[in-house]
């Protein structure tokens, strides 16, 4: 199949209510087949899809960091350049598939999660625009379901951000400090 029916076959699966059968379909593919027409459908403006998306796009580095992890790292360079003014993009959805990615792969995970929680710092790479920065939030809270040690080092970050102006910001910012047991946040 060629790039665009991939996507096409993807966006039919990633539409679908039953997430984990189009996952299921979706895995039976290789890596390298389906993760540059994920990463395009991370832009979708459908939130279903977008959330589909991000978790097709996690599981798919998983796989291939365990088959090649120097490939998969290539994906995770490719979603920071993404995020980094200088590419010219905006970087729409690429928090929250690095998030995923890194909970989904310890080794990524042990590598990357510096990077993740400079997103977060005022010092390092802090995301302005509201939008990624709430998707930075929830990079941050997805990397603490699976790996909490390697999440917990953003806990300063997100402490002053429960009083963002952002609504959404201060309720991702309390949904991580929670799964991190950040006592701080009481």
């Amino acid at each position: 199949m060629r790039s665009r029916h991939i996507k096409k076959w993807l966006l039919t699966r990633l539409a679908q209510e039953d997430i984990q059968r189009a996952l299921s379909e979706i895995m039976a593919l290789k890596p390298e087949v389906v993760i540059n027409p994920l990463f395009s459908l991370l832009l979708s403006t459908d939130p279903m899809v977008k959330w589909h998306t991000v978790t097709a796009f996690g599981l798919t580095v998983g796989r291939l960091a365990e088959k090649d992890m120097e490939s998969a790292r290539v994906i995770i360079r490719r979603l920071m350049w993404q995020l980094n003014d200088e590419s010219g993009g905006i970087g729409w959805g690429c928090p929250e598939a690095m998030g995923e990615s890194l909970a989904r792969h310890r080794g990524i995970g042990q590598e990357y999660s510096k990077v993740l929680i400079s997103y977060l710092a005022k010092d390092g790479n802090l995301l302005e625009h509201v939008p990624l920065q709430r998707g930075a939030i929830w990079a941050v809270g997805r990397l603490g379901e699976s790996s909490p040690d390697l999440a917990r080092p953003s806990v300063p970050h997100l402490l002053p951000l429960l009083n963002s102006q952002d609504p959404n910001a201060r309720g991702l910012s309390a949904w991580a400090l929670g799964l991190l047991g950040a006592k701080e946040a009481l």
